[in-house]
């Protein structure tokens, strides 16, 4: 059985469309043969045409965020459950009486369908697995399906700039599921991966006992044992039932002799019952260690060979917004990244530390409500994490419309980080703060753009690229 043509009965209408979950999953209906068409808000306001174009020329017809879109009874209207009632898309579809599926709901359907369900789960590191086990399996002649949040650099052409999905006609269908809304508990994948288990979106009660089911539905579970709440989970499961893997530790698959490049990094693989061999990444830091045997454990547990997948995984370049080189400009190096809890943006300042040069952050909070969640853990990391000469200023966080609650801000959180001696700013305006950290950046130094949930963010790292370029 493959994953191929489906017969989709009744068009489907995304409102959102462009979002970072919602295009891809867009993307794969489309290229499934369903009809697809959406709105939203980003292309009402006429930000980031070329993702609108794109899925012009995809076929997906789109529509002002204005009930226009929605003429039939017939259409299914995908909308999250962030959207509030009061769109007209949503008036629309409720006065037409269009049934309605949430993006996890829909997912989950597709997924659960297919004959090798394959699912990334934890709070760092997903998008970044979820593509190295695509890549893998792609490369090996597997023609996975792969839903992403993020877009794939190695499944980028001039006809898919976006490749944040990749339609593929063979058996495994590859995608990071989510925690942050409850919703990994619609997903039963033949193979479960459990990469980390930290605080995020909710409280740890909450996530031992979302992540711990999850791991449970799964014919085998690859779990990171380097992570505590992660390895008190794997020993809960029949051994038989679980691959195990860690960095200098005991368990299925090892990493050892991590030698770090400033854009790469290499380790010796050892895995119980087979030959050491060594593994190259084009992707830097021991996270991307840690990844990249969540992904090789993965691949064995759907029958690639060590050797193929380890051969494989030395292809891969990463994602976009993933400590991403933008470019270099007058001897400074822009990075974009998609840091925004503790666990990621540690992980990037760290792998960034290992080498030499001054950090100049812009870290633009991806909501208010993220921030009262963890302002006690975001302070402590950066404190502890920024070098003595780094600078981190923080704009406003980002905002939708809508109604929220701004009990913490952006000021509460640099008074904080301040407060222990690091050089933190509040500049609100965010392009001033962009324009502040170019001022200041002299050669040898790396600016880092950090952030979540604005894919505008990539705009802005490419301006002040240009802006240090014609300096």
């Amino acid at each position: 059985m493959h994953q191929g043509k489906s017969y989709f009965p009744h068009p489907y209408f995304f409102v959102g469309i462009g979002g970072s979950g919602m295009m891809p999953l867009a993307m794969i209906l489309a290229g499934r043969g369903a009809t697809v068409a959406g709105s939203d808000r980003a292309l009402d306001q006429a930000r980031l045409p070329a993702k609108f174009d794109w899925l012009s020329r995809m076929g997906v017809q789109l529509f002002a965020q204005d009930g226009s879109g929605l003429v039939s009874d017939d259409q299914i209207v995908v909308a999250s459950a962030a959207i509030e009632p009061t769109v007209p898309d949503i008036v629309a579809a409720k006065a037409l009486g269009c049934s309605r599926q949430s993006r996890a709901e829909l997912l989950a359907k597709l997924f659960n369908a297919s004959p090798l369900s394959i699912g990334v789960a934890g709070t760092s590191g997903k998008s970044t697995v979820t593509g190295m086990i695509g890549w893998i399996l792609h490369e090996t002649g597997r023609d996975p399906t792969v839903m992403n949040g993020a877009v794939m650099k190695n499944f980028v052409t001039p006809d898919a700039p976006f490749a944040s999905a990749l339609v593929g006609q063979g058996e495994p269908f590859v995608s990071e599921v989510d925690e942050s809304d409850g919703s990994i508990v619609g997903y039963w994948p033949k193979i479960a991966v459990l990469n980390n288990v930290s605080l995020d979106h909710k409280s740890l009660e909450e996530l031992r006992d979302l992540f711990g089911s999850f791991i449970t539905k799964a014919g085998t579970a690859v779990i990171n044992m380097d992570n505590g709440e992660g390895a008190a989970l794997a020993m809960a499961l029949p051994a038989e039932r679980r691959l195990t893997f860690a960095i200098d530790g005991d368990a299925d698959l090892v990493a050892h002799h991590l030698v770090e490049r400033p854009f790469g990094v290499d380790f010796d693989l050892s895995e119980k019952g087979a030959p050491t061999i060594r593994a190259t990444l084009q992707v830097p830091g021991r996270h991307n260690v840690s990844n990249a045997l969540a992904a090789i454990g993965a691949a064995r547990a759907a029958g690639v060979s060590q050797k193929a997948a380890v051969a494989a995984i030395a292809g891969f370049t990463g994602l976009r917004r993933r400590m991403d080189l933008v470019g270099e400009g007058d001897g400074v190096a822009v990075l974009d990244d998609f840091g925004h809890n503790p666990d990621k943006i540690a992980a990037t300042l760290d792998t960034l530390h290992a080498f030499p040069g001054r950090l100049l952050v812009l870290f633009q909070p991806h909501g208010y409500g993220p921030l009262k969640v963890m302002r006690r853990e975001l302070v402590a990391t950066f404190a502890t994490r920024l070098g003595p000469d780094d600078l981190l200023v923080l704009p406003d966080p980002a905002y939708y419309g809508g109604t929220v609650t701004r009990e913490v801000t952006s000021a509460d959180i640099v008074a904080d980080i301040a407060a222990t001696g690091a050089h933190a700013f509040y500049i609100p305006d965010r392009a001033a703060a962009a324009a502040h950290l170019v001022a200041q950046a002299q050669p040898g130094d790396r600016i880092v753009v950090m952030g979540a949930r604005d894919d505008t963010l990539s705009l802005l790292a490419a301006d002040m690229l240009e802006k240090l370029s014609l300096r």
